[in-house]
């Protein structure tokens, strides 16, 4: 069973700036939590009971955000404060473990995610799960991640979770060659190779890569071996390549919905997506809705 996961967390975000000047592009909320905890939730909900964080000097708001912050609960708990103090306490569940490792320069996603081999080890499988993209499982019984999982322990084959995409957008993407047909969403199918951004013309398929993967411990001596490619960086992309010449990659087609967060109109479109069903303020962010509308 896999149990952990790696969350790169150390990029400068860039393409969230001015936002993100001053605090991680990680920690910029949608509705009332960080980008991040929603992340961790859905590793949490398929299972994941260790997060290793791959972060930078500069990130230090993500790792305060998972610790315990005795003063704030002792002054919610002296005032009464009850529902506020069990939503901080509930943040990260007893029975799960945070723990940071540092990114000493930025040289690209694979060189992050070998990072954490001192914690992962060679012999265990992990998740990968970028923090730019939220995955949306409602409506489905399990998340995606959870049906990567069973894809992994079933067929014991690394898992890259794809989303179909209108052929027109291919060229803004990974995208996967498939050995077979295209899988239903739920399902995967192995993989020939994965092609960056590519012509339109000359796209394998549309199934773009949306930024989960699960691979075995394998991956890190071939990470370790991978010399620099696109960038200058040390590519993932390279080294899983590199992985299906001893074992099959597959390709798990998504069942959710995801967003870009990484990206502004991206993080509007989650933060209505998840306002408008929001336990608490879902109500009142409908009501804004239909008086702008309205006005409109």
């Amino acid at each position: 069973m896999i149990r952990k996961a790696v969350l790169p967390v150390a990029g400068l975000g860039t393409r969230c700036l001015p936002a993100s000047k001053a605090i991680p592009k990680e920690m910029i909320t949608i509705v009332d939590k960080p980008v991040i905890q929603y992340v961790v939730e859905e590793a949490v909900k398929a299972g994941i009971k260790e997060i290793v964080l791959v972060t930078h000097s500069s990130k230090s708001a993500i790792e305060n955000h998972f610790d315990k912050h005795f003063e704030l609960e002792t002054t919610l708990e002296a005032k009464g404060k009850k529902e506020l103090l069990e939503e901080l306490r509930a943040i990260i569940p007893d029975d799960v473990s945070i723990i940071s490792v540092r990114q000493p320069e930025p040289l690209g996603l694979g060189h992050a995610i070998l990072c954490a081999r001192p914690v992962i080890g060679d012999d265990a499988p992990f998740a990968v799960l970028l923090p730019d993209v939220l995955v949306d499982d409602e409506g489905l019984a399990h998340n995606d991640l959870s049906g990567m999982i069973d894809a992994f322990d079933a067929k014991g084959e690394a898992q890259i979770m794809v989303e179909n995409v209108p052929q027109d957008m291919v060229h803004k993407y990974g995208i996967v060659a498939l050995e077979g047909d295209s899988p239903e969403p739920g399902k995967s199918t192995p993989i020939t190779g994965m092609v960056e951004k590519p012509d339109v013309e000359k796209a394998p398929s549309t199934l773009a890569v949306i930024g989960r993967y699960l691979l075995p411990g394998a991956i890190f001596p071939l990470l370790a071996k991978t010399t620099p490619g696109a960038g200058n960086e040390i590519q993932l992309t390279d080294a899983i390549d590199a992985l299906r010449k001893d074992s099959n990659v597959a390709a798990y087609r998504m069942q959710g919905a995801t967003y870009d967060c990484g990206h502004q109109l991206g993080y509007l479109e989650a933060t209505l997506v998840l306002a408008k069903r929001h336990p608490k303020f879902g109500k009142g962010f409908n009501e804004l809705l239909q008086r702008y509308a309205n006005e409109g």
